[in-house]
């Protein structure tokens, strides 16, 4: 049985593919970022959207990746799990 890895690794070769993972990865990047951050200030979904005064489920369409966040919640989010947000082109 593959693994996801090895799954991906395959996937990758095909060029269309590729470049569309290219142009989701930032996106994916900052969700995991968004969870890695919530996980260690172990605070739930609903404890995050209730510290930055929205509801759970707001927090899950982000974190699922359904929604493109706003600045503004972004910012909410870091500051109350005691980050600061900065902003990178590369």
């Amino acid at each position: 049985m593959r693994d996801f890895r090895d799954f991906r690794k395959e996937l990758l070769k095909n060029k269309k593919v590729a470049r569309e993972y290219a142009l989701l990865e930032p996106r994916y990047k900052l969700i995991s970022k968004v969870i890695e951050m919530r996980n260690k200030k172990k605070l739930t979904q609903f404890g995050l959207a209730t510290k930055i005064g929205t509801k759970q489920s707001a927090i899950a369409r982000l974190e699922s990746g359904r929604v493109n966040p706003s600045f503004d919640l972004l910012g909410k989010i870091a500051s109350v799990l005691g980050y600061k947000m900065e902003v990178n082109f590369n």
